[in-house]
């Protein structure tokens, strides 16, 4: 899929409907269980509904694409450093982030540009990596603008170890949604 602006700027003004604390306390846990985690980046965050529940002791970080939901998030959370950016080249240092994750991105994605995303997620996490996503076995079309994906597999060419690859209970999503936890060896 093109990036459409028009589409995502619907996208952003709809995302509260979208917020899901259970899931942002999901996640906000999850981070704060591992060891070591101190910084934090949402790739794809939108309008930071993710990001929204963690403490300020934490160095959150979100990027997305789209101008209009990054004004939103900023006048949401003023603890977090949101910048407009690009999955295939994000703007930080090899190894500088503890915690990366995305939340119905890939999902969104044309196959070269999730390829590159995965390689450049890899190159900044410096130890966790998560991902929740729409999920089937085999990929599948939902409708023009995404489709199903067996994230899983993406990440057998990197030296990753798989914590956890299971599907969210229904409350976390919609659809099968596939949690993946993989710690950067």
């Amino acid at each position: 899929m093109q990036y459409n602006e028009e589409f995502w700027n619907e996208y952003a003004d709809k995302n509260e409907s979208r917020y899901n604390e259970e899931f942002s306390k999901y996640i906000r846990d999850l981070a704060g269980s591992l060891p070591t985690v101190q910084s934090i980046l949402e790739i794809g965050c939108g309008t930071g509904i993710d990001l929204r529940l963690f403490p300020k002791t934490f160095q959150l970080h979100g990027v997305d694409l789209n101008e209009h939901a990054l004004e939103i998030a900023k006048t949401k959370l003023s603890n977090v450093n949101f910048q407009k950016g690009d999955i295939t080249k994000l703007p930080f240092e090899d190894s500088s982030i503890d915690f990366v994750f995305t939340h119905g991105l890939m999902n969104y994605l044309e196959n070269d540009v999730l390829e590159k995303g995965i390689s450049e997620m890899f190159r900044v996490s410096k130890r966790w990596i998560m991902h929740c996503e729409k999920y089937e076995e085999v990929e599948k079309q939902i409708d023009e603008n995404h489709k199903f994906r067996n994230m899983g597999e993406k990440w057998l060419g990197y030296k990753v170890k798989f914590v956890s690859d299971v599907n969210l209970h229904e409350d976390y999503g919609e659809d099968k949604t596939r949690f993946t936890l993989l710690k950067k060896l």
